[in-house]
């Protein structure tokens, strides 16, 4: 699963390629504790069955989210976050939704899973899978299992078969636990000499995210948006 600061690069690689002229430092920052929230049920976790990647990282929340501020913004006659904030603030908070959602709960999706529609629909997901354009089969995909089409036979009859689909269904909260640095052994006694893991990263792909995103986020908050004057 990706640790904190994978997800504050990849944030920041969002927030400076979707800002635009509303990335500053208060945005930046705002962005980085939205996409650190869904991380307080690791600490629920040492309380309660529905704990880490359960309790706050879902897609519940930020739909949520999403219907208060379009309530806000298209259905009162003067909205706050206009009034208060005008385009500016429009521009976060819709972006602050896609951190919750993309920036967080699904990034935790494809390492490891999340319980996605917590607490409507208790069940952990991992989607996993590929994407390939093939000479032979044409385009082949395996993270969503369709239907094959029905092939014709002497009979004139055909059936059906799975695509194949690498997305996985793991269980419930009552089934799934997972494990953090703030507890290794969820359900556990814990030993005296428990070692205590928290990642910065995990995979090439995560360094990549980590070191680029580090970097887009420095050069956007040193240069700007602006060219340069001739």
């Amino acid at each position: 699963m990706p640790s904190l600061v994978v997800h504050y690069a990849f944030v920041g690689l969002l927030a400076a390629t979707l800002l635009g002229a509303a990335f500053d430092k208060r945005s930046l920052l705002l962005s980085i504790l939205v996409v650190t929230f869904p991380d307080v049920d690791a600490f629920l976790g040492l309380y309660w069955q529905a704990g880490h990647r359960a309790a706050t990282t879902n897609l519940v929340i930020p739909a949520v989210l999403a219907l208060l501020i379009g309530a806000d913004l298209y259905l009162r006659d003067k909205s706050y976050i206009k009034r208060r904030w005008g385009a500016y603030g429009v521009r976060v908070s819709w972006f602050c939704v896609v951190v919750y959602a993309v920036g967080h709960v699904l990034l935790d999706l494809i390492t490891g899973g999340a319980n996605l529609f917590w607490p409507l629909y208790d069940q952990f997901y991992q989607l996993s899978g590929h994407l390939e354009l093939s000479s032979q089969r044409g385009i082949v995909q395996t993270f969503v299992e369709l239907p094959e089409p029905r092939a014709q036979t002497a009979g004139g009859t055909g059936t059906g078969g799975s695509g194949g689909s690498t997305t996985q269904s793991m269980g419930n909260s009552s089934e799934v636990q997972m494990s953090t640095g703030i507890d290794p052994n969820p359900g556990q006694p814990e030993p005296e000499t428990v070692d205590r893991v928290f990642p910065i990263a995990r995979s090439g792909w995560e360094l990549v995210v980590l070191v680029v995103g580090t970097l887009a986020t420095a050069i956007r908050l040193r240069i700007g948006h602006d060219l340069p004057e001739e």
